[in-house]
C-alpha cells in the first residue's frame, strides 16, 4: 500500500435521525463508492452502510445516530493509488491525473515542458506546465496552461509518459 493519498469526497451536515450526511464529491468516479467498502478518513477507517446518490447522502457503520454521525462533520475522505486503480472505469481514452502529472509535453517533435499539476476550472481541466529550459532561456514563460481538451491534446501515452499537443506552442509565445 502506497502512501499517495488523494481527497476523494468530504462529508458535510447531518441530514434527519439515523446517521445520514450530506456527501460532497471530489472526484469524477463516483462509483467507486459502494455499501461494504472501507475508506482512510481523518477520523480512521470508514466503513460504509448506506449511500443514497440520488440525494448526495451517506451512513457509515458505527455512525448510525444523528448523535454519532454529528462527529464525522467536515471529515475528509481518501483514496490511495491502489484504491482508485481498483475502485475507477476509466473510457477509453482517459487517464487518471496521476498518470498525466509528470508527463513531457511534445509538439512536433519539440519538448515543451512538464505537467507538474493539472486545475480544474469551470468545466475545463488545465495542463500547468512547467516550461523546457531551453525555452526558457530564450524568453518563454516559467510556465503556462494548455486547456486539456481534443483542440490541443491529441494523444497520451502514458508508458512513455509524453502527452502530445498541437498549437500549445501558439498558447507559450502568448504567455
Amino acid at each position: 500500500m502506497s502512501n499517495d493519498k488523494t481527497l476523494i469526497a468530504q462529508i458535510g451536515r447531518t441530514i434527519g435521525l439515523w446517521g445520514d450526511l450530506k456527501f460532497h464529491l471530489h472526484t469524477d468516479f463516483p462509483e467507486q463508492f459502494r455499501v461494504g467498502k472501507t475508506y482512510q478518513s481523518t477520523r480512521g477507517d470508514l466503513t460504509i452502510s448506506d449511500i443514497n446518490e440520488k440525494r448526495g447522502t451517506i451512513r457509515f457503520v458505527g455512525y448510525e445516530s444523528i448523535d454519532s454521525a454529528k462527529k464525522l462533520t467536515n471529515v475528509k475522505i481518501f483514496a490511495n493509488l491502489e484504491q482508485t486503480k481498483e475502485n475507477c472505469e476509466l473510457q477509453e481514452g482517459q487517464h487518471f491525473w496521476f498518470d498525466i502529472i509528470g508527463c513531457s509535453v511534445k509538439q512536433d517533435n519539440e519538448v515543451l515542458g512538464v505537467i507538474e499539476d493539472i486545475q480544474r476550472m469551470a468545466d475545463t481541466d488545465y495542463l500547468i506546465i512547467r516550461t523546457d529550459s531551453l525555452l526558457v532561456d530564450n524568453g518563454a514563460a516559467k510556465s503556462f496552461l494548455v486547456p486539456y481538451i481534443d483542440r490541443y491534446v491529441m494523444s497520451s501515452d502514458i508508458e512513455e509518459k509524453t502527452v502530445y499537443v498541437k498549437d500549445a506552442k501558439d498558447i507559450l509565445e502568448a504567455s
